[in-house]
């Protein structure tokens, strides 16, 4: 559903019609957002879109009904309209980023996604792509003791972990590199599992479910990790090498000098270097 295909009245049109004019002065002005601005409007982008999602969701019930859907279709359409204005802004100010510019050269990072990255990440803080996997609670030896701080960003990691199903979508198209990564290693994944490499953590997962009858348990107590289990570490498999390629690109841009430490190779079971795609 679109506003053009909503009546409106003489005022709704002058307000929908100053909000076009200053979407186009603020995107003008785009460039010169903080990071503290740009990742406030990360939030909100995707509070409106789920929030556009519910109320779709919402319009559909009441029409299978055959309830009135005039409101709900109203908002449901607004959220829309203000959801493709932030987004536009936040693809004028990830254009004007070299490191998210770099980033949106990637199959499966979009602007808001981009936008989110260079926000959240400060290269003078992260000297080695172990840092930024830190910083994203990609990090197994990093815990979250109770009373004290969390030891990751929690925005940064939802980010993280809509970059992963994002690769998981592209992986089949030809111009994508990180989903077919993630695919590459889950069925790696897939082959040590049923060799039984996993059952010591299988035992320590097992340790810790209370029900019985659910398929994970079914996994875990046959030494094996269940699928949704494997799904998940080859998509962190396939982010991490993405963050790691993120830190050269934005370490060089800043520096001039490529990182001293490209990545640790071990903890990507890496025999060489693999250069982050789509650069000099």
């Amino acid at each position: 559903m679109s506003l053009k295909n909503i009546e409106l009245s003489n005022e709704d049109i002058e307000v929908v019609g100053k909000l076009e004019t200053l979407t186009k002065e603020i995107r003008s002005q785009a460039s010169k957002l903080g990071p503290q601005e740009v990742r406030y409007l990360v939030d909100n982008y995707y509070q409106m879109q789920d929030r556009r999602i519910a109320g779709a969701n919402q319009e559909r019930a009441l029409n299978e009904s055959g309830e009135p859907v005039a409101i709900t279709d109203f908002f449901t359409a607004l959220d829309g309209f203000v959801e493709k204005k932030a987004r536009t802004l936040l693809q004028a100010w990830a254009e004007s980023r070299p490191d998210a510019e770099w980033a949106l050269s990637i199959r499966g990072i979009g602007p808001v996604i981009a936008a989110g990255l260079s926000a959240h990440i400060d290269i003078t803080k992260a000297q080695t792509a172990g840092a930024i996997w830190k910083f994203a609670g990609y990090d197994p030896t990093s815990k979250w003791e109770s009373g004290q701080k969390r030891p990751w960003n929690a925005k940064l990691k939802v980010l993280c972990w809509k970059i992963g199903e994002s690769f998981v979508k592209v992986q089949n198209r030809d111009d994508d590199v990180y989903g077919k990564v993630y695919a590459a290693r889950k069925e790696l994944e897939i082959s040590r599992n049923e060799a039984g490499e996993f059952a010591d953590q299988a035992e320590a997962k097992l340790k810790t479910l209370r029900s019985k009858t659910t398929d994970a348990y079914k996994a875990y107590s046959k030494g094996k990790l269940p699928p949704g289990h494997i799904h998940s570490r080859a998509k962190r498999y396939a982010v991490k090498l993405f963050l790691a390629h993120y830190h050269h690109v934005a370490y060089e841009l800043y520096y001039n000098v490529p990182p001293p430490k490209p990545y640790v190779i071990d903890q990507l079971d890496h025999a060489h270097f693999i250069a982050p795609p789509n650069w000099k």
